[in-house]
């Protein structure tokens, strides 16, 4: 008998509702069902392959050239203080202009934006792959950000507005869960064999044939509405919000090398703060605001979007982190460095795919998210017990399937829950500000947790410099130990992911907006 829960639309006929618990649609995410006329979409798996390559090529790019990196510097001739901005130019672009891409998307089109992104991405890809010099690399990076920026939040909401049965739905965004959280693990992977066994160049133009397999693709198997041809763009909050993401961005980045006092450093994220400031201040009187301030002022997906943010701010020091550890102290080729965290990739898959979809649809998303903080934290906790004698089966691999199983837990309720309920008119920028949550936190927790691992390594260096049992090796314990302190401390910040999550995220699914279909 069909019933209608008071925080939620109608649900549909028994034959579309997926057997489960009558308590079910208390504790679930709430995914948007279609009415009964309205019937899924038979290429919707196609369409799933489809964003899933976009969605990879864009997280790939976040870590692919890291690895690379080196090689890169040597054969362009770019300095030390130069070689940052191959990373640098992708993440201010991408973290500056994604609630920007994902108004366009609204108000373009999700389907129309999609295809100009991934076009995009390819031939900025393509262009940095044949850079003559480091500027021509650097513009590269930006231009892969910028269209990444577009790319990513018409990803996410297409997938949101495709899969709309909550079997089905629970399924779909496991896979976007794997691909967001594993991506970075496997953009590590192919950079050491791409560098040690073709060249560096090939990390970029790795995504010239992703991007064409999605291309040929999206015509045929992607399904969106037309855009809003009464919206108008905002074009004061956009200025206001991309302006603020960049400082923040920028001053992230360049805390580490040039130190937290530095007014190369106050003055940006100075200059960020004012201007958010001043971008919610206009969003609330906008006619048309770039990002409505209904989507954050709903206690689940302000929850589900500050859970993301802490658990990147925790997760991102592990690559850098470890990176270092196994080339410098154990003395791992880029290959093999790669190879080592394929752990956490395959946890993260297991995590989202084969039991967070299978127990979201009848598990509050609160309890997936604060077991998979918790879990990941204890992964941590052992990370932090390494020593430059430790190996990596019985000390490494453990801790990384407890990351990647705990990560994996986390992301694909996030994703599913901070999606629900948001209107169509608002997918986009509702997608681009779970993207720029995400995407500020790496930033966040990379500078951050680097900060505090190089302070502890050099308070090491300094209480050991007359120490004479620490010869050639004192570096290498000065540099574990300050790795270990980063990791209890982002031990601590995913157990406060996990706090914030059971408090906040509670087993009710988000209203949708009036007279608006949801996304």
């Amino acid at each position: 008998m069909s019933r209608k829960h008071p925080e939620e639309g109608p649900v549909p006929p028994p034959s579309s509702v997926p057997s489960a618990p009558s308590t079910a649609t208390d504790r679930s995410p709430g995914p948007e069902v279609p009415s009964a006329a309205s019937a899924p979409d038979p290429k919707r798996w196609w369409a799933l392959a489809v964003i899933a390559l976009a969605q990879l090529m864009v997280i790939l790019d976040g870590t692919i050239v890291n690895i690379a990196l080196p090689s890169a510097q040597h054969a362009l001739g770019m300095s030390d203080a130069d070689r940052q901005w191959v990373i640098t130019a992708y993440t201010l672009a991408f973290g500056g202009l994604l609630l920007l891409g994902g108004r366009i998307a609204d108000l373009v089109g999700r389907k129309r934006t999609f295809v100009i992104g991934l076009a995009g991405f390819a031939a900025a890809s393509a262009l940095g792959g044949a850079a003559a010099g480091p500027w021509m690399l650097f513009a590269a990076r930006a231009l892969q950000g910028a269209f990444a920026a577009v790319l990513a939040p018409s990803a996410l909401s297409l997938l949101t507005t495709t899969f709309t049965d909550p079997k089905e739905r629970a399924r779909a965004f496991g896979v976007y869960g794997a691909l967001a959280g594993g991506g970075s693990a496997v953009g590590l992977i192919v950079g050491g064999l791409l560098t040690e066994y073709l060249n560096w160049r090939w990390s970029l133009y790795v995504n010239v044939p992703i991007a064409l397999a999605a291309l040929l693709g999206a015509p045929a198997f992607l399904r969106d509405r037309a855009g809003r041809r009464d919206g108008r763009l905002d074009v004061p909050g956009a200025l206001l919000g991309c302006g603020g993401l960049v400082g923040l961005v920028y001053g992230f980045s360049e805390a580490e090398p040039r130190g937290w006092t530095s007014p190369a450093v106050l003055t940006p994220l100075g200059a960020g703060v004012i201007l958010l400031a001043a971008f919610v201040w206009w969003q609330s009187r906008a006619a048309s605001p770039l990002l409505p301030l209904r989507i954050v002022k709903d206690r689940v997906r302000a929850g589900s979007f500050a859970t993301m943010g802490l658990a990147t701010v925790g997760m991102f020091g592990v690559f850098l982190f470890l990176t270092y550890y196994l080339q410098v102290v154990l003395g791992y080729p880029p290959v093999r460095t790669g190879l080592a965290f394929v752990p956490v990739s395959a946890g993260i898959v297991i995590g989202a795919t084969q039991i967070a979809a299978r127990l979201l649809p009848r598990t509050a998303p609160r309890i997936l998210m604060s077991s998979g903080m918790v879990l990941a934290a204890v992964g941590m906790v052992l990370l932090s017990h390494l020593t430059v004698h430790t190996r990596y089966v019985p000390h490494v691999l453990p801790a990384l399937l407890l990351l990647g199983l705990g990560m994996g837990l986390t992301f694909m309720p996030v994703y599913a829950t901070a999606t629900a309920g948001v209107p169509a008119r608002d997918a986009g920028v509702a997608s681009a500000a779970l993207n720029t949550v995400q995407q500020m936190g790496a930033s966040l927790g990379t500078v951050l947790l680097n900060t505090i691992a190089t302070g502890a390594t050099s308070r090491h260096i300094d209480s050991h410099l007359h120490d004479p049992a620490h010869g050639g090796a004192a570096l290498d314990e000065a540099m574990v130990h300050g790795f270990s302190i980063a990791y209890r401390c982002a031990a601590g910040v995913l157990l406060l992911a996990a706090l914030v999550a059971g408090l906040t995220v509670r087993p009710k699914t988000p209203k949708p907006a009036e007279n608006d279909a949801p996304a």
